[in-house]
């Protein structure tokens, strides 16, 4: 425990978003220092992916080539050693591109003849028959040389991952890295595994950064946030390097990860790397910590943490240095910090010039999520409808709604935007209330404040034709949201609260404003048959041709542990496949559905649709097209969607 007062470093693991910092710790670090803690923090998933973006990233990577035998080199692998002077030359001004610091370079990157070119161009070929001879002038246009080059370049980054993945580690992608030792594991051990082995150049990369990071802070008390399964192993290397370098910082890991798939833990092992664990809304478990480090509160009184204790063994028993380690998890109840009093999210000590604009996808909604650097900011604590039963509607994030004022929002968007300069936000709600989301407007429109936002909603009624065109004066640029199967049935199953012709409608509204309307969609729900399918696809190509939505993805639905389907599947039609005993993660449950459609058969068909749908193509052609088996012909009636537009 520190006597010195406790100086709190907030990281950033490995892999998460490369344009834009994830958020736990601007709002971890605002709310510690409007308590006037001491609080700072660091981006180690940037600062990794820039060390091997770098010519001596490069030079580590093609040395690490050089030890492997020739079976253990791949095409990838081989071409870049080949080219490797072309990369050595190409990667600095490339990513000084991308990160808005030499446009004009965005010339020669989208000439094509300028960068070296791996399996990942490969994916250009699907424009070659839209594009004539230049298959990106279908995509790009003849203009559009700043977009036709950041995805060019993006590309580029994406084949160095490639071959970091090959030559390097098997488990390394720039979004994700090593998921599949954390993603719903029952055990601690394929982890444990990962980490007892030796350092790859990937991990001494990171543990470098750590150190440095430790020592330009001098921490006494180091949060780790993991808010997905993809950071998981990488947060674990930075507390091991931590603990190798001094045992006595105190590290702590939170984040979503943690509050969804680790609140049934009972592996001591965890505790080697980490002193505690918290759960959900992190500022009051976090408070509790510091009093208790601070001496000010006992053990027993920390707020949903996990620790680990040991309790020395009788000598009759065992020799009389064995321990038996156990783990306890502590919830003293005390109300949460009001969402109203958490503080503004700073961004301070973060390099914000030097994240990534991407352009991955060519998918309007998806570029949005990966190109640009946006203020992260939420509306409101949880959902206000909470009732969506492929959600985990039980869980803190969800289940516990509560909002601010539009005064304070806005407080929050004005010291925020003279903070970092910029005024672009992505709301992250769960799904935004329309009643805030009308205030917010009033209020931004009050103080004369212009910016630009978007963020995820439920097409609802609320959302009138008015509405939207005020939301779009207040900045609204995109909204997302859930049509999941676009079938009534499966809707009113799923209590979602909304009819596919009300979808129709909310949604035409927004795109009637200029809003950019992205619909997430949804295959393999319980009960869905290969006949709800199609019409669902019918239904979409409708949405899609009248105009109401320009985006979409499909998901292909999984059932959790903490949604209604997982906690009641009698209700939904199905059996859940029995789980392993589990002491570590426990999330994603297999279950059995008596329909036994093939949903993997159908789902790239479905994709494979929306693709074409979002370029203008096909939209007059017969949905049962895209399938390469067969299907029943869709129930839907043609022109369905513009019948529920004029009622």
């Amino acid at each position: 425990m520190p006597s010195q007062p406790v100086r709190v470093l907030s990281v950033i693991a490995p892999m998460t978003q490369l344009n834009t910092p994830y958020p736990s710790t601007a709002y971890l670090t605002g709310f510690l220092r409007s308590r006037d803690f001491d609080a700072v923090q660091e981006d180690l998933a940037l600062g990794l992916a820039l060390e091997l973006l770098s010519p001596g990233g490069l030079a580590a990577i093609r040395a690490h080539i050089a030890d492997l035998t020739a079976p253990q080199r791949t095409p990838l692998v081989t071409a870049f050693d080949a080219r490797f002077d072309r990369y050595a030359m190409t990667i600095a001004p490339t990513v000084a591109f991308l990160q808005g610091r030499d446009a004009t370079l965005a010339h020669r990157i989208a000439s094509r003849d300028f960068l070296p070119e791996g399996s990942r161009f490969e994916s250009l070929a699907v424009y070659e028959d839209q594009g004539g001879g230049d298959p990106m002038a279908w995509a790009f246009g003849v203009l559009g040389v700043q977009d036709r080059a950041r995805h060019v370049a993006t590309l580029y980054l994406n084949d160095i991952a490639d071959v970091v993945r090959d030559a390097v580690d098997p488990r390394f992608e720039f979004v994700r890295y090593g998921e599949s030792l954390a993603q719903s594991q029952p055990t601690f051990e394929p982890l444990a595994q990962a980490l007892a082995a030796p350092l790859n150049l990937v991990d001494l990369l990171l543990r470098a950064l750590t150190l440095a990071a430790l020592e330009r802070h001098r921490p006494t008390l180091v949060l780790v946030s993991v808010p997905f399964p993809g950071a998981v192993y990488a947060a674990f290397r930075i507390a091991q390097a931590i603990k190798a370098h001094d045992p006595g910082i105190v590290t702590a890991l939170g984040g979503g990860f943690v509050n969804t798939e680790l609140r049934e833990l009972t592996e001591p092992r965890v505790f080697d790397h980490f002193d505690y664990l918290t759960l959900d809304a992190g500022e009051r478990p976090l408070l509790a910590l510091l009093e208790h480090l601070a001496g000010k509160r006992s053990q027993s009184r920390l707020v949903r943490t996990f620790v680990r204790t040991r309790e020395e063994t009788t000598p009759e028993r065992a020799p009389a240095s064995a321990a038996s380690a156990t783990v306890r998890y502590i919830n003293f109840v005390e109300a949460d910090v009001p969402f109203a009093d958490v503080g503004t999210p700073t961004w301070d000590g973060l390099p914000l010039e030097r994240y990534l604009s991407l352009l991955d996808m060519l998918n309007p909604m998806h570029r949005l999520w990966s190109d640009g650097r946006w203020n992260k900011l939420t509306v409101a604590h949880g959902c206000y409808w909470k009732k969506c039963s492929f959600c985990d509607v039980s869980l803190d994030y969800i289940s516990r709604f509560d909002a601010a004022t539009a005064h304070t929002l806005v407080d929050r968007i004005e010291t925020i935007v003279k903070e970092t300069g910029e005024t672009g936000f992505h709301f992250v709600d769960e799904a935004a209330p329309p009643k805030s989301l009308k205030a917010l407007a009033v209020e931004l429109e009050r103080r004369k404040l212009a910016i630009s936002w978007w963020g995820n909603i439920r097409f609802e009624k609320s959302f009138t034709p008015a509405l939207c065109r005020q939301l779009a004066d207040s900045g609204c640029i995109a909204i997302s949201g859930g049509l999941e199967v676009a079938s009534d049935r499966l809707l009113t199953l799923m209590k979602k609260g909304v009819s596919v012709d009300q979808v129709a409608r909310v949604t035409r509204g927004f795109s009637d404003a200029g809003i950019l309307v992205h619909a997430y969609l949804m295959y393999g729900f319980p009960t869905q048959t290969v006949q709800d399918t199609v019409d669902a696809l019918e239904y979409v190509r409708q949405l899609f041709a009248a105009g109401c939505i320009q985006s979409g993805f499909f998901h292909r639905f999984a059932c959790t542990v903490h949604s209604p389907v997982g906690r009641d599947p009698a209700a939904y039609g199905v059996t859940l496949q029995p789980l392993p005993r589990v002491s570590f993660a426990k999330n994603d449950i297999g279950f059995i559905d008596p329909s036994g459609v093939n949903h993997d058969a159908l789902g790239g068909a479905l994709k494979k649709a929306l693709y074409n749908y979002m370029h203008g193509l096909g939209l007059d052609e017969d949905v049962r097209s895209w399938f390469d088996l067969p299907v029943p012909k869709t129930r839907v009636a043609r022109h369905r969607i513009e019948r529920a537009l004029l009622a």
